[in-house]
């Protein structure tokens, strides 16, 4: 149980920390937050294909799920800092942007997990 606590731990500093630089790097102060998607969307893909991974190699062991999903996609990934960034649009009256920012982040996180999922499916047969 220590050794799952701690894989996770350190798979989530990276992907906090991955998170933390695309945000840095992609929302310097633009209209849309593009790091906070780039995340979501990248975090969906890699999702899909590690569902599809796990489900075609089933004696796994489970810490690199707990690594991969729980771990590096939980924190990589953040919906938390979205719903702040579409409120923050409602708030600036930018109702027209948070709709845009909600549809882009749920409409292209599913198709990338559903793509993520198929891509390994195909490769994993």
């Amino acid at each position: 149980m220590f050794l799952q606590g701690l894989v996770i731990c350190i798979a989530a500093c990276v992907g906090a920390l991955l998170r933390w630089g695309v945000q840095l790097w992609l929302n310097p102060g633009g209209t849309l937050p593009w790091g906070t998607l780039a995340v979501n969307l990248v975090g969906g893909f890699l999702i899909g294909i590690c569902i599809a991974a796990f489900d075609a190699f089933p004696d796994t062991d489970p810490a690199w799920r707990l690594m991969a999903i729980t771990g590096f996609l939980g924190t990589l990934t953040t919906f938390s800092s979205f719903s702040a960034e579409v409120v923050g649009m409602l708030l600036q009256g930018r109702a027209g942007l948070a709709l845009g920012t909600v549809a882009l982040h749920l409409g292209g996180s599913l198709c990338l997990t559903w793509l993520g999922f198929r891509a390994a499916q195909s490769v994993l047969g």
